[in-house]
Formats: C-alpha cells, structure tokens, sequence
C-alpha cells in the first residue's frame, strides 16, 4: 500500500512540475506577443501622417507619461523604447497563441531599411522572434546592431540555454566576433543562421580563449599551477567560455608510465562529441615540448582511459603565445586531434575583429 501511495505523490509531483513550466511558457509567450503588439501599435501610430507630425519624438515620453498613469511603472520610457524596437527588429511574428483583432502588419521604412542591410550581407535571417526566449534575453539582444550577430546570439541561446548573466558575460567577450573572425564568408553566415553546432573537435575551440572573469591584470606572475586554480575557482565562467558540452572530471590527473608519474592540468569529458578533452596550461609561449608532451596524454588515454564507445580523446595546450612556424613543424604527423590555442587575461578589441568580419563579407562579395 505504502508503495501505491508514494507512486501517488510522484505522479501527482509530475503532474504538478510539468504543470508549472507549461504555465510559464505560456505566460512568457503571451508577454511577448503583447510586447511585440504594443510595438506594432506604435509604429503603425507614428506612420500615420498627421498624428506623426503632431507627436513627432515626444511621442514615446507622452505614451510613458500616459499609460503610467493607467498601468503604473510598467510603462516606464525604459520600457516603452524595447517595444517599439522590439516589433522593428522582428517584422512578423508567429504564435500558438490566438490573437484575436490583429490588425496587419505595416512594415515602415525603418523595417525595410533593416531588411534591405541583411539582403545585401546576402543572408537570409529569421525576422520572427522565438517563444523559447524571455523578453530580458530579447532586451540584450536588441542591443546589438548587426542582424548577423544578432541572430547568432539568439540561436545560441536556445542551443546552451544561457542565462541573462551568461548571455551578457558572452556579448561582453565578443563570442560571435571572435568565432566569425577566423571564418570565410560561408561560415559566418552559417553562424549567424544556425548558432555555433558541434560535431567535430575543430568546432570545440576558439582561436583566442578569453579569461577576463579572473580579473587578473597585465602584466601577471601566476604560476601555470595559480592559473589552474583559479580556472577551477571560477569554474562556471571558464566551462561558459569553453563552450556547450564539457563535463569537469578532474585537474592534475595524474598517470603513470614506466613508474613515472605525469599529470594533466586539467581533465574534461565532452558529451556531445564523447570523448575526453585533456587541457595544458601554459603561462608563456607553447614549444615543441609541450605538443610532444600532450600527444603521449592523448596516447596513453586512448589506449588506458577509453571505453569502447568512447571517440579518440582531443587535446589542447593553451598557451599565452605560440610562434606558428614553430608549431605547424612540431605537429608534424602529430595526432590530428592536438591543438595548439591561445588564451589572454583581457576582453578583446571588437572594432579589430568587427571589421576582420566585414573585410570578409565584403572581400568576397566583390
């Protein structure tokens, strides 16, 4: 009896759990379309001719002024101005929820001009916000200018479900910028349309890994073995800035060889690609030893560590500087699953790597 009864509380749990979660989801989508509609409201006010020249740009302030009064802080200008671009942004705008007197939609010259500078990037992005996402994630978003990183972005999230604060840490560390610079044409926009999809090792790294959640300044004197600790001690933003899928198995995992005893800085095991991700730190510039060093870890755990359905283990030594020259010979017939990355203690330059991407779009549009 006891055991139908604790079966009852579990379903009735279930029930209960789910119940909640489809009632917010709900909710948010139903927030979303009244944003976007109270936006399209706005726009479709201000083309009106005759209310436009009347109102012209108080009328923003009137509406907060007014509707405040009705519905309290709700309205507030800081609220009001996300409407209206909110509904700018994203055009059309498809939901399970019934609207009903929907009037259609009136696409402004502003919409079109916005369109018209995605066609020319000769990509085709999606102009209809998703349900999966909270109005604070689409406050972040519209912040950003370029439809292309834009879209990036919102694709991320759905993708590693980030939070607000891990959706503002990685605009913050350029995430889009700093992959899209080391793309041709074809990757950006396939970047932009898809999010960052994992499927094979090169998709897991970065060409700069960026640290400035440590807030170490330049120029430092950790030890590789302070560095460490405090990738651990902060081991949230450090699995944030590796990417979806690292799982955290240990640091100086130690193996023996010969009575000899070796130890990786830092052990991961990556979900989607199965396999484990062995990371060396490096305080200065990665050499020829380094490399031969990781391709021995890399030996060692596929023929020690691996089970049968696990994938060869990857390896990165992530090094403050490397000399490609250097480098390219010493990987020379290496394991093609050892990467030699960087990593730096402060933000990057985004207008550097903003116009890397722009040269590159407009380069082959030639």
């Amino acid at each position: 009896m006891k055991e139908v009864y604790n079966s009852l509380i579990t379903t009735i749990s279930t029930t209960y759990t789910n119940g909640k979660v489809i009632a917010l989801r709900a909710v948010n989508s139903q927030l979303l379309v009244t944003y976007w509609q109270i936006g399209q409201h706005i726009v479709e006010f201000e083309q009106g001719g005759n209310a436009k020249a009347t109102y012209g740009t108080a009328l923003l302030e009137n509406l907060s002024k007014d509707l405040s009064v009705l519905h309290g802080k709700g309205f507030s200008l800081s609220n009001i101005k996300p409407f209206r671009q909110f509904y700018v942004t994203f055009p059309t705008f498809t939901t399970s929820i019934e609207i009903e007197n929907t009037t259609p939609l009136a696409i402004g010259a502003e919409v079109s001009h916005q369109l018209q500078s995605i066609e020319n990037k000769a990509v085709r992005i999606s102009a209809k916000p998703s349900h999966q996402l909270s109005w604070s994630h689409y406050v972040e978003l519209l912040k950003i200018n370029d439809p292309l990183e834009r879209s990036f972005y919102e694709k991320q999230i759905i993708i590693e479900n980030w939070s607000i604060p891990e959706l503002v840490r990685q605009k913050k560390s350029s995430l889009y910028l700093r992959l899209a610079a080391s793309k041709d044409k074809e990757g950006i926009l396939k970047l932009a349309n898809t999010g960052q999809q994992i499927a094979t090792p090169n998709d897991i790294l970065k060409d700069t890994y960026i640290f400035e959640f440590l807030k170490i300044a330049e120029p430092y004197h950790l030890s590789e073995s302070d560095l460490e600790k405090k990738l651990i001690t902060h081991l949230q933003q450090f699995l944030l800035e590796l990417g979806k899928g690292f799982a955290f198995i240990g640091r100086q995992y130690r193996i023996t060889l010969g009575n000899r005893h070796h130890y990786v800085d830092l052990v991961f095991y990556h979900r989607i690609l199965k396999c484990f991700v062995l990371i060396d730190l490096k305080r200065e510039e990665a050499n020829y030893q380094d490399v031969g060093q990781m391709n021995m870890y890399l030996g060692y755990f596929e023929n020690e560590e691996n089970t049968d359905s696990d994938n060869p283990p990857i390896g990165i030594v992530l090094a403050k500087e490397k000399d490609e020259l250097i480098i390219q010979y010493a990987m020379h017939n290496v394991s093609s699953q050892l990467f030699v990355q960087k990593y730096q203690l402060h933000l990057p330059n985004k207008e550097e790597l903003r116009k890397v991407i722009e040269d590159q779009l407009n380069n082959d549009n030639e």
